[in-house]
């Protein structure tokens, strides 16, 4: 994990976008390919440095969430991985760029709407419950803890924002006045579907998948369609289950080392805003951020 690819430089196929992490290329007009580069995001800002090696590992992780919750696996919903190779649809040259760290996907109408799913009370989820005893418009019951494991998962979604700007959490009526009642219940009940199941499958390697979200897609017949990533610890809040106690944030392998570190960065000798540019992360955090990432996959694929 010495070399890092902060960006994807591909000549061979059109680029269509970079997003925080993902640069993504068209193959033709009816697939995608999707290359995670090794940057990390934090407060909804690219950092400067790359994490080495994170892209590798997000993309064996996504691809082995896809393998347990698609066709192959428990089958919950369509996923849009289209089985061949990634390396075939560039130059030799290029090879190296997209090995190991990109996945070759159905082109689809992606649905602006982040279906977040969450199983405890963390991060903002847990302020804002501190002072209303919800969660973005979801009531909850009196006497959680931080960090409590909520009754049954939580469904809130959030409205996608553009690259550097904030998602806006939103609620599940909102969602329904945006892409219609029926769409919007199928990606919450398929969302809390695939949470469950990957929440009992980290279970037996002493994982908590606290909370997460997913991304979902139409297909040219309006079939739904799992996209993006899955179940990453960029998209998901990983605990180590020995080290669970209710009441306090347990130590994750995801980005909330990152975050706590940003939380007391200064910049020209001021807090950090979390606006761009981000605070320059010393040798240490980025040591650390990539320790997180891979023990989080060794635990869970061995």
């Amino acid at each position: 994990m010495t070399s890092a690819l902060h960006t994807s430089a591909l000549t061979s196929l059109p680029l269509l976008a970079r997003g925080k992490v993902r640069d993504n290329y068209a193959v033709g007009d009816d697939r995608i390919l999707m290359v995670a580069s090794d940057r990390i995001s934090a407060f909804d800002v690219i950092m400067g440095e790359p994490i080495p090696g994170k892209g590798v590992l997000l993309t064996q992780m996504a691809l082995f969430w896809f393998d347990k919750l698609g066709p192959k696996g428990l089958n919950i919903c369509p996923i849009h991985l289209t089985g061949d190779a990634p390396e075939s649809v560039v130059s030799a040259a290029e090879a190296p760029q997209v090995k190991g760290r990109s996945m070759l996907v159905k082109r689809l109408k992606p649905i602006p709407v982040e279906a977040v799913v969450r199983g405890y009370l963390a991060g903002s989820g847990w302020k804002e419950y501190q002072e209303s005893r919800s969660v973005c418009g979801v009531p909850l019951p009196e006497g959680l803890k931080n960090a409590s494991r909520l009754p049954e998962p939580i469904y809130t979604p959030a409205a996608k924002a553009a690259v550097g700007e904030h998602d806006e959490n939103i609620t599940f009526e909102q969602t329904a006045a945006m892409i219609g009642a029926d769409l919007a219940g199928r990606i919450r009940d398929i969302s809390i579907a695939l949470y469950k199941a990957a929440r009992d499958i980290a279970a037996t390697q002493g994982i908590i998948i606290a909370d997460t979200k997913f991304e979902f897609g139409l297909d040219a017949d309006g079939t739904l369609v799992l996209m993006d990533e899955v179940l990453t610890p960029d998209s998901s809040r990983y605990w180590p289950a020995e080290s669970y106690v209710e009441g306090a944030n347990p130590p994750s392998y995801d980005k909330q080392f990152l975050r706590d570190w940003l939380e007391t960065a200064q910049v020209n000798g001021k807090p950090w805003d979390k606006t761009p540019p981000a605070p320059r992360l010393p040798r240490e955090v980025i040591e650390s951020t990539a320790a997180k990432y891979e023990e989080a996959m060794k635990k869970l694929m061995g």
